[in-house]
């Protein structure tokens, strides 16, 4: 009984490390330039990302909209609370992929994988196709 009642145990303490480690990426970042910050949030099994703070979020006095959409009817839509990460998942290690990572200055749109390097830095990989052919940069935790 003993040793049944120290397997339960030990699987539930993996379980809840492992769910733990899927929603590490959860929280507020920065991208390199500092122009905006990136909250990453959970919904369902996906991980979503909204652009919540701008640098310079306004545009001639007014809030900037994302002029660059290739869909017109999407145009006037304010860039601030956008959402610009879509639909990753888990894939373990550390990992998140199968998402897709919305660029407000160019409207274009590309898959994206995600991976933590450590609590406080998060690679970003967008790439047309393969992975090989994309950009990489790396985004800061802030509080």
């Amino acid at each position: 009984m003993k040793k049944l009642l120290m397997i339960c145990m030990i699987a539930m303490i993996s379980i809840s490390a492992n769910a733990q480690e899927k929603d590490a990426i959860v929280g507020k970042w920065q991208n390199p330039s500092g122009e905006g910050r990136i909250e990453i949030y959970k919904q369902g099994n996906k991980f979503f990302g909204k652009l919540y703070w701008l640098k310079e979020p306004n545009e001639n006095g007014k809030p900037k909209v994302d002029k660059n959409n290739p869909d017109a009817s999407k145009r006037s839509r304010q860039i601030k609370d956008l959402v610009i990460l879509n639909n990753f998942v888990y894939s373990g290690k550390n990992v998140w992929s199968d998402g897709e990572i919305y660029d407000p200055k160019t409207g274009k749109t590309y898959s994206c994988k995600m991976t933590l390097k450590n609590k406080d830095k998060l690679d970003i990989r967008g790439y047309i196709g393969i992975s090989l052919l994309g950009r990489s940069e790396t985004w800061t935790r802030v509080e």
